[in-house]
């Protein structure tokens, strides 16, 4: 304090409120944040979520406040006669005058050592790679049979059966008893762990516990424990204590789930997810197949309206020979009609008049020589239209082709060669002539 008035005089009169500020400053400078251990007494928690209470010791006691904040991330309730350590900061109450503890954490008395244990394994095991992410091994998607390191008397066994059956009824379990909690817990714990992978019984191991203190979870702590996760040739997931616990198995497990019913239901999959899964695929699947059947379908019909059957082009075409075949003879018969109308008028005409025998004669002759002139032109053309169409149509004939030199050669499965690439020396071959058909084999091969 007198080195405080040295830095800074004091005005001869102040207030008490200057002068409790001054005294906060001074003993917040003088006295950081630290830890401090006692007993609690007078313990209250107001509406407001605030606690107040009393450290004391034989010789001495101090007031503390712990605020609301910092009183809810606890995990345990505190009461009268419970010795512990808060790390707080010293400060005063200006308001009242009062010095005061500011409790920024507490934990029970002892457990201080706990953690630095804690930690100095921790940190040992992860500097030695035990915990490194690529050591991590994937769970199987459907487990066949699933490990369970407990006690048979936690509930946490009970949770965990209950979700396994829930999501998967059908599944077998092993249950492979251990204390979790008491002197030689880890290494009973550890080598439950070791049981389940050498009997290799199961494709996934679950270890749990339900939830406690850093003491009531310590076997978890164990160095034995965390060997034994990471020797174990089966996947192991974590579920011990609630979720805002952790301990050195989570570290070392492949898979860390915050509570045994977590562990349950990472490690298995709902079988009616799966169902719903199972019918939405199998729908989805069906709708593929049946579009896939439906575009190949169509894409079918397209190809057979496009594709033209050789013979059925030569009826195509016959058929239209045919066709102008009757045209052409309705056109002769018609012209055949027409002279002989003209003959008949041309004789109406003629009995109403002197006629004139010798003239009308050479007419008529005459006339008879243009209509069979005319009806023979007509007849020629019609004869040269219908050879040029019969030879068009013979020349589509593939016999035609072979007619004239040609041939077809087919290799030893039928295939109609190309190209000498299709051959090779030695190969049985079939050639088709236009009268008959050879077999010969492919001496060599040019281009």
């Amino acid at each position: 304090m007198p080195d405080f008035v040295a830095e800074r005089p004091l005005p001869p009169v102040i207030s008490v409120a200057e002068l409790n500020r001054l005294a906060k400053d001074s003993i917040e400078r003088a006295l950081p944040l630290c830890w401090v251990g006692g007993e609690i007494s007078n313990f209250k928690r107001y509406e407001s979520g605030h606690c107040y209470f009393t450290l004391k010791d034989a010789q001495a006691q101090v007031d503390c406040v712990l605020f609301r904040h910092r009183a809810q991330s606890l995990g345990w309730q505190p009461q009268d006669g419970t010795r512990v350590e808060v790390r707080a900061q010293p400060t005063l109450y200006e308001t009242r005058g009062k010095f005061q503890l500011n409790v920024e954490s507490m934990r029970r008395a002892g457990l201080g050592a706990l953690y630095e244990a804690f930690e100095k394994l921790k940190a040992r095991l992860e500097q030695e790679g035990l915990f490194d992410a690529a050591r991590k091994r994937s769970l199987p998607p459907f487990p066949r049979q699933v490990g369970v390191v407990t006690s048979p008397q936690a509930a946490a066994l009970r949770d965990v059966l209950t979700t396994l059956r829930r999501r998967m009824p059908s599944l077998p379990v092993i249950v492979y008893p251990t204390p979790v909690q008491g002197e030689g817990a880890g290494a009973r714990i550890a080598a439950a762990i070791a049981l389940a992978g050498e009997r290799r019984e199961c494709d996934v191991v679950i270890v749990c516990r339900g939830g406690g203190g850093i003491e009531d979870l310590w076997a978890f702590n164990e160095e034995v424990v965390a060997r034994a996760i990471r020797a174990c040739p089966l996947p192991v997931v974590s579920g011990i204590g609630h979720e805002t616990d952790f301990t050195i198995a989570d570290f070392a497990a492949d898979v860390r789930a915050p509570t045994p019913t977590g562990a349950a239901e990472l490690t298995v999959p709902s079988q009616a997810e799966l169902r719903q899964l199972l019918i939405h695929v199998s729908q989805r699947l069906a709708r593929v197949g049946r579009r896939g059947l439906e575009d190949r379908m169509q894409r079918l019909d397209y190809l057979s309206r496009r594709v033209v059957h050789p013979g059925e082009r030569i009826r195509n075409r016959q058929g239209e020979l045919s066709h102008l075949a009757s045209r052409l003879r309705a056109a002769g018969r018609r012209e055949i009609e027409a002279g002989g109308w003209q003959l008949h008028a041309m004789g109406l005409r003629m009995r109403g008049v002197v006629p004139d025998v010798v003239g009308l004669r050479r007419v008529q002759e005459d006339l008879a020589r243009r209509l069979r002139e005319s009806g023979r032109r007509a007849l020629e053309t019609a004869a040269g239209l219908l050879g040029r169409l019969d030879a068009h149509v013979k020349h589509l004939d593939p016999h035609q082709v072979l007619e004239r030199g040609y041939s077809i050669t087919q290799a030893a499965d039928g295939t109609i060669v190309r190209s000498a690439a299709q051959l090779k020396a030695g190969e049985n071959v079939k050639i088709t002539l236009a009268r008959g058909w050879a077999d010969a084999r492919v001496k060599r091969t040019g281009r």
